[in-house]
């Protein structure tokens, strides 16, 4: 044998053994899987609470418990489901389905996405909510047919709305606005209610909050899991029963309850599996939130990661189920030094 390749064996294998620690380590340090190809995973942050409480109990266990980095990408539903067919998003933890259905349908017959669990639960939605109180006090109006009475229209009439009822639509860019607006037109309501839509949650909860302060009359867009359904007393108008032909063409029907799952890109499934097995034992459900809803409302500066560091203190026992037992033990290790994540957003 050469001197030449007895120089160059010895360097091929410490060069070797340096890609094989380099392999069982993460980009942050810690150990990420065997193999793993994922250098980021990234999360959807839609622009609504519920969204991105979850997002940011989800990113603590995967950096903290699995070293994986994490990093979020903030918008709305559809370019944000975009982005994850296309591979820039890893995960989406809240589809909306029926919402997306068409667009969720095609995205998984390409293969661009894979359903992996669950996340809150059935919830409903509608276009057509106002305040108990109103209701209270005008016992007739109790169904979307009343919008087209002029003694109602003027109620949520205002200067800008030339007569027609204000009706506070779906945010601009979530899969709702373009269904509400179906739907308007399906009920015959074009001519009674001018909508406004919003340019995100949190202007669209502003919206009913103020009115709701000042005991004035409000219609619009809501859904259960948003934080003014849990805090609130609301009432949904009657609406024709949900049907799968209805919904097909014309929508002027209820909406049917959603369900909402937890998608990834393909790619995860192989780069970081033991984040996929957390995923699909994720129980992150509507009764859960509604505390956090709650705790978030009686302390009005806090974010929503000091939300997610009170859950995650507060509910060892429930995300302990979710996760392996090293993981559990980084985690509860890392929230008693009051660890914060390197993907989380500043807010």
């Amino acid at each position: 044998m050469s001197t030449q390749w007895r120089v160059l064996i010895p360097l091929f294998v410490v060069l070797a053994l340096m890609g094989c620690a380099a392999a069982e380590q993460s980009p942050s340090g810690e150990a990420a899987g065997p193999s793993s190809s994922i250098e980021t995973i990234v999360f959807a942050d839609y622009n609504w609470p519920s969204a991105q409480i979850q997002n940011r109990i989800a990113q603590y266990i995967v950096e903290v418990g699995y070293g994986y980095p994490t990093d979020v990408v903030f918008g709305a539903t559809l370019p944000l489901f975009q982005g994850l067919r296309r591979g820039d998003i890893q995960v989406s933890l809240e589809i909306w389905l029926p919402n997306q259905i068409e667009a969720w349908y095609e995205a998984e017959a390409n293969g661009e996405v894979v359903e992996v669990g669950k996340s809150l639960g059935n919830d409903w939605q509608s276009a057509f909510v106002i305040p108990a109180y109103l209701q209270e006090q005008y016992p007739d109006l109790d169904s979307v047919e009343d919008l087209k009475d002029e003694r109602f229209k003027a109620l949520f009439a205002t200067p800008e709305t030339d007569g027609k009822a204000r009706l506070v639509s779906c945010v601009i860019g979530w899969a709702c606005e373009e269904v509400n607006a179906t739907q308007i037109e399906g009920y015959g309501l074009e001519e009674h209610v001018h909508v406004m839509n919003p340019g995100d949650g949190a202007a669209l909860n502003a919206d009913i909050y103020g009115a709701y302060e000042k005991g004035e009359p409000w219609l619009g867009y809501q859904w259960g899991t948003n934080d003014p359904a849990l805090l609130l007393d609301l009432v949904r108008l009657e609406e024709p029963a949900h049907s799968d032909e209805c919904w097909s063409t014309t929508k002027a029907c209820a909406y049917k309850d959603a369900t909402i799952v937890i998608a990834v890109h393909p790619d995860l499934i192989e780069g970081a599996p033991d984040v996929v097995e957390m995923l699909r034992a994720w129980g992150f459900r509507i009764e859960l939130y509604r505390g956090v809803a709650a705790w978030l409302d009686w302390n009005s500066d806090a974010s929503s990661n000091d939300a997610a560091l009170w859950w995650l203190n507060g509910n060892v026992d429930i995300w302990r189920g979710w996760v392996t037992e090293e993981a559990a033990a980084a985690i509860e290790a890392a929230l008693a030094e009051n660890e914060v994540p390197d993907g989380w957003p500043d807010e």
